[in-house]
């Protein structure tokens, strides 16, 4: 079984928030990290929360998504690869 990878981040309000890392996609030469909320009980609570990946030096960076024509043209090629499969 594979181990999830549970990552850490903190909100706009100081809140700690627990994601695991669904998947990590390129588009157009950046990295976006799909999340799921860590406390999602069963698969149909599960949302999922799109954030722009970065390294900075060893560490990994999630940042929030911030301009809507962006998030739309990450959010249309997820859709367009579950079309796929």
């Amino acid at each position: 079984m594979e181990e999830k990878q549970l990552i850490e981040t903190t909100d706009e309000n100081g809140n700690v928030i627990n994601f695991e890392l669904y998947d990590i996609v390129e588009v157009e030469g950046q990295e976006y990290a799909l999340l799921i909320p860590a406390d999602s009980e069963t698969k149909e609570e599960e949302e999922v929360v799109l954030m722009r990946l970065s390294q900075e030096g060893d560490d990994y960076i999630f940042e929030s998504i911030d301009d809507d024509a962006e998030f739309d043209k990450v959010a249309e090629y997820i859709e367009s690869m579950d079309e796929e499969e």
